[in-house]
């Protein structure tokens, strides 16, 4: 990890996309070498004699992201453990708490400025998370900020690898199942609560095999305003 020099930093400091759009990302090969993830060599077992094939430990997603494998855990399994920090905070506000940014900061002053082997483990930001309109220009993403943050940060943003967004429909058809049930002769029924729900969002079907995808995700998806959120 290389710091800015300090001539290289604008003041004041723009915004989070304009720093991201201002950094030339280093290819994810590149920061996985650094890391110690490299191709290594297996034997194959269909060939008596032994023929080497290179095999990665990570999973490339195009240039700038990648998934480690889970066999380094193996390889490492008789590496010292290194130290653990948790960056955390109890108070949500409308503007966040800078939990992101404080990680990648700390990552950053231990990696650019002592030398240190150091890893930022953030969550992927969900993509309601940046798309509800009531809150998206004060919290944004959660990439971090400024020049502690994630690059390029509308790719970590927006669905990234694919998974969360994945696991979200997942979640949703299993709610939605759970909600209701079918029945033994293949049948679904609203409770009338629900029924009062589906009509609150516009939705006026009385049979839960009639509702398209888009109509299950509304009525099973929690209703949270955020601004109520202090």
């Amino acid at each position: 990890m290389t710091a800015l020099p300090p001539s290289a930093l604008a003041w004041p400091v723009p915004s989070d996309i304009d720093v991201s759009d201002s950094i030339t990302p280093a290819h994810i090969g590149e920061i996985a070498k650094a890391a110690g993830l490299v191709r290594l060599a297996r034997m194959t077992t269909t060939h008596a004699a032994g023929n080497v094939q290179m095999e990665d430990e990570i999973v490339y997603y195009g240039t700038t992201k990648a998934k480690v494998q889970l066999s380094v855990r193996d390889r490492l399994a008789g590496v010292t453990d290194g130290a653990y920090v948790v960056v955390t905070g109890i108070t949500p506000t409308p503007l966040g708490e800078g939990k992101s940014t404080t990680t990648i900061g700390l990552a950053q002053a231990l990696g650019a400025h002592l030398n240190k082997k150091s890893f930022a483990c953030i969550r992927q930001v969900s993509a309601q998370h940046v798309s509800l309109p009531s809150h998206h220009d004060i919290v944004g993403g959660a990439a971090g900020g400024g020049y502690a943050q994630v690059v390029p940060m509308d790719e970590f943003n927006l669905h990234m690898t694919g998974d969360i967004h994945a696991i979200t429909a997942a979640n949703n058809l299993a709610l939605f199942n759970r909600l209701c049930p079918v029945k033994k002769d293949g049948s679904r029924t609203f409770a009338a609560v629900m029924e009062r729900r589906l009509r609150k969002l516009g939705i006026h079907k009385t049979n839960p095999n009639d509702l398209t995808d888009d109509e299950r995700k509304q009525f099973a998806r929690l209703d949270i305003d955020p601004s109520t959120i202090t």
